[in-house]
């Protein structure tokens, strides 16, 4: 499944300012010297006179995003950013009273913790006319790719053709390489080349905030977020865990679509040509399941064509999501979800970023989703994430309003996607009446874990690429010179694939990617696709649902519908927000402080144990070779 950016207004936009306080009800127990109490005191007081505030200002910021993103216009362009403008302008303020304090001599450990969260400015922290800028840059990329439009393979002349819906259905169903190979090469100089100069003004200008904000460059303020000096290590060994699972993932696929294109179009040992795996960017490939698929003869598990018979829409389609929440004893979706979401693409011509997203509006129960939803099994388990995103919203929205967000940034796309790893199960699908006699026998199963190696797994180093690409180059280890061949080179050496035709330094293909484009940090999704296992297998085992050693009762076909008990630990997480470290979010549910890959690799087991196998009786090589499709000069 396609990973969603979970707020396009008030985290994001708010530029690091999505930062209030509440009323602090600490007590001091122990005897203090009276002027640092005093000192202390006078904190506390100022810190929750903020509260409405920052609630105000959070709510009309991200009014002022939803309306642009809604409806991209001028006039909402400018008003979005003077309300940003504003915000920079006091969060700098609230700053620098802030600083001002000693907070190392606290003894209220919850204060000294919403003071440095207040104290953060982001992108706020620049001067108001370089503030300005970098809006203003990284406005025109997120404009140039909301907006891209590509002429028709057939009719050169009709060209209004965007990549929601048209280039990414026609990229997930076509099996004309010719024709992938155009739409391909088209929206990567539509939505990528053109923001390249607003590229180097973002990486300028970030660069100076982060080290307004004492950090060395904006890739420490992004780990910064993870509240742990480690975590980059940690997020390599996880990599290098799921590293032998991917390659014989990889080896698998390359051979079988060689075998369906031919050795012209494909190489025995090379990179896969990314324009043939279903999806614009080979994030996931699970399109391609159809001419991959292990056992062709076993029934593939797909919906779409009973969604379609049984009229579904996308409000069924979020009504069935809200009743998979309600039966977990979490939070039914409040009236006002329906009446202000956009669930479909609207037909009335205007332009708006159909991208996936969840809005917090940081008003009692005033939560939104936007999505240019179709009647698909892929836009089904969408919905489900989506709505994790907002049941998120709605289960930590009485916490002070600086810790109304995901314990780190990952925590917000794993909650979506544990949903969804029940949803996808054929136990839940018959159990709602989008399946009927489907038989799980062991040809059925590998086609099963096949298909989720396809979305999860083959998403993992792609997602790491996104960031560390950035992060190189925001510590200056990419050169400007080399923005475009060292992200083909990073893109190969961890995914094993190549762009379809030769790129060069004037390409800028990274651009061509909606979170890069958008400023939106990408190992949040990183850290979801490895933590929703862990978060899973507990609330499996909570559920009944998971014994391990059982083989009625693996993680790989669990359900937790209908769950209290796994409801109720998930709501025990999401409740506490930001409000303490992740480590400690994450013991509520797994009982367990630190990210691993174990839980994903026994998901994943029998598939590794059936690849390799496989693999050397077809004699499909493993690894690939260097690319050459990309030229600096």
């Amino acid at each position: 499944m396609v990973p969603r950016r979970f707020n396009g207004g008030g985290l994001a936009a708010l530029c690091g300012l999505a930062v209030l306080v509440a009323l602090l009800h600490c007590q001091t127990t122990h005897a203090m010297d009276p002027e640092l109490e005093e000192r202390e005191l006078s904190a506390r007081n100022y810190v929750q006179s903020l509260e409405k505030q920052i609630l105000d200002r959070n709510n009309e910021a991200t009014e002022a995003s939803w309306a642009y993103e809604s409806n991209i216009t001028e006039e909402n362009l400018k008003r979005r950013n003077e309300v940003q403008a504003r915000n920079a302008i006091f969060a700098k303020e609230v700053a620098h009273e802030l600083r001002q304090y000693d907070t190392q001599s606290f003894r209220d450990q919850d204060l000294k913790r919403r003071i440095k969260k207040l104290s953060d400015l982001g992108h706020a922290a620049l001067p108001e006319a370089q503030f300005a800028e970098l809006m203003d840059a990284v406005s025109n990329m997120a404009e140039t790719y909301a907006t891209a439009k590509v002429c028709d393979y057939k009719n050169r002349t009709k060209c209004d053709l965007a990549l929601e819906p048209e280039l990414t259905e026609v990229m997930a169903t076509s099996r004309d390489p010719e024709e992938l190979k155009y739409y391909w090469t088209q929206w990567y100089n539509a939505a990528g080349a053109p923001s390249r100069t607003n590229f180097d003004k973002y990486v300028e200008l970030t660069g100076i905030s982060s080290r307004l904000n004492n950090f060395t460059s904006e890739a420490e303020a992004w780990l910064d977020a993870y509240e742990d000096e480690t975590f980059e290590r940690q997020v390599d060994e996880a990599i290098d865990a799921i590293r032998p699972l991917y390659q014989q993932l990889h080896g698998y696929v390359r051979f079988k679509l060689r075998q369906h294109y031919g050795k012209e179009v494909i190489s025995e040992k090379g990179p896969i040509p990314m324009h043939l795996l279903g999806n614009m960017w080979g994030q996931t490939w699970d399109n391609v399941a159809d001419i991959t698929t292990p056992f062709p003869n076993s029934r593939l598990l797909d919906v779409t064509e009973e969604m379609v018979k049984q009229g579904y829409n996308p409000t069924k389609m979020f009504q069935m999501g809200d009743e998979f929440f309600v039966s977990l004893n979490m939070t039914k979706l409040p009236q006002t979800f329906w009446e202000k979401s956009i669930l479909e693409k609207p037909t009335d011509g205007r332009e708006l970023v159909c991208h996936a997203s969840a809005w917090d509006f940081y008003k009692k129960d005033d939560v939104r989703i936007k999505q240019c939803t179709r009647v698909t099994m892929e836009d089904f388990f969408t919905v489900h994430h989506e709505l994790g995103h907002v049941q998120y919203f709605l289960q930590y929205q009485h916490q002070p309003s600086v810790y109304r967000e995901g314990a780190n940034p990952g925590f917000h796309e794993a909650v979506g996607d544990v949903l969804s790893l029940s949803v996808s199960t054929p136990k839940h699908l018959e159990r709602v009446g989008l399946l009927k006699d489907f038989v799980m026998d062991d040809e059925a199963k590998i086609n099963q874990f096949y298909r989720a190696g396809l979305a999860k797994l083959v998403f993992l180093p792609f997602a790491y690429t996104i960031d560390k690409y950035r992060w190189g180059v925001f510590r200056g280890d990419i050169h400007p010179a080399e923005y475009n061949c060292k992200f083909w080179e990073m893109r190969t050496k961890y995914s094993g694939i190549e762009p379809p035709v030769v790129r060069s330094e004037k390409d800028f293909d990274a651009a061509a990617k909606y979170h890069i484009s958008a400023d939106v940090e990408y190992l949040r999704y990183v850290v979801s696709y490895i933590v929703q296992f862990q978060f899973h297998r507990s609330a499996c085992m909570l559920a009944g649902e998971y014994v391990k050693g059982d083989p009625e009762k693996t993680l790989n076909n669990c359900d937790i519908y209908q769950s209290a008990a796994a409801g109720n630990a998930i709501k025990r997480m999401l409740a506490m927000g930001s409000s303490r470290p992740w480590p400690e979010a994450m013991e509520a549910l797994t009982g367990k402080k630190w990210m691993s890959a174990e839980a994903l690799l026994e998901y994943f087991q029998e598939l590794y144990t059936w690849l390799v196998e496989e693999n050397k009786r077809l004699g499909a090589p493993i690894g690939w070779d260097e690319s050459d499709k990309c030229k600096s000069s």
